[in-house]
């Protein structure tokens, strides 16, 4: 969708005119007679506001439906509870922190089981799927080390297979990429992050590719009830009038940095897909239409973690808090915080090394981000040197 279909798909008021989508904060309706009502019955039914944003979300990304849950994990959550103890499911290994934690430690104990394998290399789940295969998970970006996985040639292993594919779009947002276009079943968006895209909300959206899929999250949904607050859902409609010139400045910026970081001689590594040197450099740049994202990640030629402590610690601009995606540009150090919740272990073998630095760029100027990265670069050198000399 264009910018301009995008902002004018965000309906009006039809009683009023509002030109902004009305809050319904209500908990119910009044109905005519038992069961005969307006459309409505119940909040955690459905509520007017969530149903604008939802429509609004289908049309973004090319779904038949989608559904607002109260948090990503939520809508996470939703998505798993498709499935039956018995059943498995195949996630790349560089998987976000919370939803290690939910496949870990709520459902596999509830007998279903998780392969972990690198997607970026399409055989490497052909290699592992069976009949006991009912989902597939994938992150394209993933979080925190930018790696991107072939979406279309994922689907056609899936298929074959019976499996849903399952693509967690958070990263790349529907401005870049489209995965049910691509053969995604459903897709998985944190709405804190780019679609809400202020850093005051948390929000979760699940997308699916069918009307059977569809009824299927709308049950789960409406029996589980960790729906979106009519207010949150408003704040998240009223973010996504901004997305398209939001998303596509954070990708300008988070090139720029990118740039900056792989001639900085104190980084090591630094993940962007829209370097050339890059893995999957050339799929990123087919199915994201040519943006890469806000986010950037490195690691330092002193890979340790007090290292990493000084530089997060020590810029101005970046804020050190968890998220990504909002105005305002943040950082974060994975190991300690987004993906604590993986041991060291499953970390390294994931690439997350102990000095992993994540940059989520915002809309500022990008010559004033830089500047800051460079004057903590300078602080981390003066400390090193600083504790070197007490030694």
């Amino acid at each position: 969708m264009s910018a301009t279909k995008i902002i004018h798909s965000i309906p009006s008021d039809p009683l009023t005119g509002a030109i902004s989508v009305p809050v319904y904060q209500t908990s119910t309706f009044i109905q005519d007679a038992p069961g005969v009502n307006k459309g409505y019955d119940y909040a955690r039914s459905n509520n007017p506001t969530r149903k604008a944003l939802e429509d609004v979300v289908a049309q973004l990304e090319g779904g038949h439906s989608a559904f607002a849950f109260s948090t990503g994990l939520a809508a996470i959550d939703a998505v798993l509870k498709l499935l039956k103890s018995g059943d498995e499911i195949i996630a790349v290994d560089d998987i976000y922190g919370g939803a290690y934690r939910l496949f870990t430690h709520v459902y596999e104990k509830l007998g279903i089981k998780v392969h972990y394998v690198d997607t970026t290399d399409a055989s490497n789940i052909a290699n592992k799927v069976s009949s006991k295969t009912k989902l597939i998970w994938i992150e394209s970006p993933t979080n925190p080390t930018l790696k991107v996985s072939d979406i279309k040639t994922i689907s056609i292993i899936a298929k074959s297979v019976n499996a849903l594919l399952v693509v967690d779009n958070t990263f790349a947002s529907p401005i870049a990429q489209k995965p049910i276009a691509l053969g995604a079943d459903i897709i998985i968006h944190s709405g804190t992050k780019y679609i809400g895209g202020h850093s005051d909300l948390v929000a979760g959206l699940v997308i699916t590719s069918t009307e059977e899929l569809s009824q299927q999250l709308k049950f789960v949904q409406n029996a589980s009830g960790a729906v979106l607050g009519p207010w949150d859902c408003f704040l998240t409609l009223r973010g996504i009038e901004t997305l398209d010139i939001r998303y596509k400045k954070q990708c300008e910026n988070a090139f720029t940095v990118a740039a900056f970081l792989i001639n900085h001689p104190a980084v090591d590594q630094v993940y962007y897909p829209g370097l050339v040197s890059h893995k999957n450099h050339a799929i990123a740049k087919q199915q994201q239409n040519g943006l890469f994202g806000g986010v950037v990640s490195f690691t330092l030629k002193d890979d340790t973690q007090d290292t990493a402590n000084d530089f997060v610690t020590n810029t101005q601009y970046f804020k050190l808090a968890e998220s990504l995606g909002g105005v305002k540009s943040l950082l974060c150090h994975p190991p300690q915080m987004t993906h604590a919740s993986i041991p060291r272990e499953r970390r390294l073998q994931a690439g997350i090394k102990d000095s992993l630095i994540r940059l989520s760029c915002g809309i500022e100027n990008a010559e004033d981000l830089i500047n800051d990265l460079n004057q903590a670069f300078i602080t981390v050198a003066e400390l090193k040197k600083k504790r070197y000399v007490e030694s």
